[in-house]
């Protein structure tokens, strides 16, 4: 693991140790912010700031910076009442992949937030299949019914146990590519 993954995912699990979580504003671009801003602080100069250069992931092009901020504000402001209007607000944030970098983890912190304030449910990442999540976050901006059956079958309202929440945290960083090495194993 990148010495700047690991020192990111000591700062999630930080998050939540130390409670900082719980100031967290659920379900706001400020809110997503902040979580972007405690992973990546000291990591990278824009941390918790909202890119404004293009940029693109396998061929799919994400917001133009250009409308990026007009974006985010109707995003905010959509609704985040059932489980389907937040995978929607969810994925429509995901296209908009507000940063350069650390989105994905800033995101899926954030999704567990909103539902767990709004649902009281959390999703069980350690059993979401890498690959069938991410072709269904690839398919989401058509037709996000893929997505929100993966994440409904993983749904849990254990949203206190400290072992799904971190074990979700490493599983979040195992999606972006990042595996501890032979000495990080304990």
């Amino acid at each position: 693991m990148r010495n700047i993954d690991k020192k990111s995912l000591e700062n999630a699990f930080r998050l939540f140790d130390s409670e900082d979580i719980s100031k967290v504003e659920i379900g706001t671009l400020k809110g997503l912010k902040d979580i972007h801003n405690y992973l990546f602080n000291g990591l990278y100069d824009f941390a918790g700031k909202v890119r404004t250069q293009n940029i693109s992931k396998g061929g799919f092009r994400f917001a133009n910076a250009l409308y990026l901020n007009e974006i985010l504000v109707k995003i905010e402001q959509m609704p985040e009442n059932t489980f389907e209007e937040i995978v929607a607000k969810y994925v429509e944030m995901n296209i908009a992949h507000p940063f350069m970098e650390g989105n994905g983890r800033t995101m899926r912190i954030w999704l567990d937030l909103l539902l767990k304030n709004k649902l009281k449910k959390v999703v069980n990442w350690q059993f979401v299949d890498k690959t069938l999540y991410l072709q269904s976050m690839e398919r989401s901006p058509v037709n996000d019914l893929e997505l929100r059956t993966l994440l409904h079958a993983n749904l849990t309202d254990e949203i206190n146990n400290r072992e799904i929440i971190f074990k979700g945290i490493e599983q979040s960083y195992y999606y972006e590519g990042y595996q501890k090495d032979d000495e990080d194993q304990v």
